[in-house]
């Protein structure tokens, strides 16, 4: 499994744009103002029309799995989201608790909060630590640049996922669309079990 401290996923997965090497490892609470800078904190909303800043309340101090999804697709976003679905069901639930799901629309001019909700019933997702998230188009637009997942085109948005953690120290892992549900439960324990340090 390929991971990522908080540096050497700025450099090896965003390109570089937190300037430091992990040779330099700053203290949390640097990693922590340069990771909101680099992700950060414009606001989305969630599927209950809770509006919430990006880093500040969906990222910090967690465990992640990020995707991106639009409500009107039919094919690969709903099979993403299912097999989310069977990951999550494969956690212990001491890990399952720490998790938290990500799912950021690539459509949010189309999809509001009540579509996103929609979706979410229709895939019959448990919505607890599963975040739905739209938002102004600038601002989603922008924090999908910054996940390297923008696409112009709404159905060629990627379907790589991506797992991390900023608790404590920084940890990303890109995962394949072509990973199993335990390999991706596997990834999320990994990252939920690592000591601080």
């Amino acid at each position: 499994m390929r991971r990522f401290s908080g540096w050497a996923f700025a450099t090896a997965l965003l390109g570089g744009a937190l300037a430091a090497g992990p040779s330099t490892m700053a203290a949390p609470s640097d990693q922590d103002r340069a990771a909101r800078e680099y992700f950060t904190d414009r606001e989305v909303i969630d599927q209950h029309g809770n509006r919430l800043r990006f880093y500040s309340d969906v990222l910090q101090d967690r465990v992640v799995l990020l995707n991106v999804i639009y409500t009107n697709c039919t094919d690969a976003c709903p099979l993403i989201t299912q097999k989310l679905m069977q990951a999550r069901r494969q956690l212990v639930p001491a890990i399952k608790d720490e998790v938290w799901f990500i799912s950021i629309s690539t459509d949010p001019e189309r999809d509001t909060p009540e579509e996103l909700q929609k979706f979410a019933r229709k895939q019959q997702v448990e919505q607890r630590n599963w975040l739905f998230l739209t938002g102004a188009k600038s601002d989603i637009d922008l924090i999908l640049r910054k996940l390297k997942q923008y696409s112009p085109n709404i159905n060629a948005h990627s379907t790589g996922l991506l797992a991390g953690t900023t608790r404590e120290r920084h940890q990303w892992v890109p995962v394949s669309p072509a990973v199993q549900p335990d390999g991706i439960a596997l990834i999320l324990r990994s990252l939920a079990e690592t000591p601080p340090g």
